[in-house]
């Protein structure tokens, strides 16, 4: 089995990724990781989703007055995808792409 591998910058980018593949084109969740790209927890290099400040018509805006500074942004999120036919390759390597994946790696 081949295993094709994409960094991202945020959590979110990757998140959106995996779930474009499951839901859309029913890759199986199982053939699809996530880990830091490096040693060190991390939610990417950059704060997005939850990790970015809540906007003006948020109810979470009443509670956060910024971006929160507990995320750990100690680099990017890898997501690899094993996979036994081209078309699931295909799949990931759209997907990667749509949701800006950075260093794509077969």
């Amino acid at each position: 089995m081949a295993a094709i591998k994409a960094q991202f910058e945020t959590r979110r980018q990757a998140e959106m990724a995996i779930e474009r593949m499951v839901q859309e084109h029913h890759v199986d969740r199982k053939a699809i990781t996530v880990t830091a790209a490096g040693q060190a927890n991390t939610t990417g290099t950059e704060r997005a989703g939850s990790d970015a400040a809540a906007g003006a018509d948020n109810e979470a805006s009443a509670r956060t007055q910024g971006p929160r500074d507990d995320a750990p942004l100690a680099g990017a999120v890898l997501v690899t995808v094993a996979y036994d036919n081209a078309d699931t390759e295909a799949v990931a390597r759209d997907a990667f792409a749509e949701f800006a994946a950075k260093e794509i790696v077969d």
